[in-house]
């Protein structure tokens, strides 16, 4: 009974952590795209957290060889959960503001819940549901509106990337459930597997000429680093193979729950981004969308 209990509490830390420092990450895109481009900051992101990885999965011997014959579907999740979702957040964070950028990753449980009534036979279709996915999509529709914004060009560019992000993250959640949670490999080494793999893809992919910007801002520095890299990437996916082990894929994919307030509440009060009524009222539809899809 306590074990469970202990078990419990710490998911749920687990849980809302990982929704903060998600919702976070919005203000540190925003600021270093000013320095560098978004695949830039992609590598750096990967990179930069992948080493200390290696190195704990090495200490602690999560690396196993029977691993590497699962290699593919590590392949599909650092395509679909960190080279594609990262870098449409970044563009997202680039053309809007990071708040609203935050807010419309709400519509990641959406296309989670979508697929995995598709490709998870234990998800049933239900009349709460489908209201729910109703409520969700007239949310992100008010989220759409470019008011406040100089360019509706860019604007609407910036929500096409954010629900390209959504899609491909919301996906990944299907996949590991489907295809990696029953392999019962350690958070530590699908992690590490997943973003060495980013890693080459990324290397072949980004244009490395003046990264070094990054370095011309300490605060552009520290946030891509500490905030993106280290607690956004490295910890953030323990916790994330964490939940979809210890929960399952819809129910850990809730804690998209949580960034698009903590972005909405960054950006106005540390960002001082002109969030309007309008777009508080869209990531709340959401989010009421999105309680009645995990209900």
């Amino acid at each position: 009974m306590r074990v469970s209990f202990i078990k419990n509490n710490i998911a749920a830390v687990a849980f809302i952590g990982l929704g903060i420092i998600w919702g976070t990450n919005f203000l540190y895109m925003r600021l270093a795209t000013q320095y560098i481009s978004p695949l830039q900051i992609v590598f750096l992101r990967v990179v930069i957290s992948v080493l200390p990885l290696l190195v704990l999965g090495l200490v602690t011997r999560a690396f196993k060889k029977w691993h590497l014959k699962h290699w593919h579907h590590f392949l599909f999740m650092s395509v679909l959960a960190t080279v594609i979702y990262y870098f449409c957040f970044v563009k997202g964070a680039q053309l809007l503001y990071s708040g609203i950028a935050g807010a419309m990753s709400g519509a990641t449980p959406i296309f989670s819940f979508v697929l995995g009534t598709i490709f998870i036979k234990e998800e049933k279709l239900t009349a709460s549901k489908v209201l729910g996915l109703i409520i969700g999509t007239i949310g992100i529709i008010l989220l759409a509106n470019p008011a406040g914004l100089s360019s509706s060009e860019d604007f609407f560019k910036g929500f096409l990337y954010m629900i390209i992000g959504s899609l491909s993250f919301g996906a990944s959640f299907i996949y590991a459930k489907k295809y990696l949670s029953p392999l019962n490999i350690s958070a530590t080494a699908s992690t590490s597997y997943q973003l060495v793999l980013a890693t080459l893809i990324l290397l072949v992919t980004t244009d490395l000429n003046d990264i070094g910007n990054i370095l011309v801002n300490t605060e552009a520095f520290i946030g891509l680093v500490i905030g993106l890299s280290l607690l956004g990437t490295g910890i953030a996916y323990l916790i994330y193979y964490y939940l979809i082990n210890r929960m399952g894929a819809v129910k850990a994919s809730s804690v998209t729950y949580i960034p698009p307030v903590v972005a909405l509440a960054v950006g106005i009060i540390i960002g001082n981004e002109p969030i309007s009524i309008v777009d508080c009222m869209g990531a709340f539809i959401v989010l009421c969308g999105v309680y009645l899809l995990k209900k």
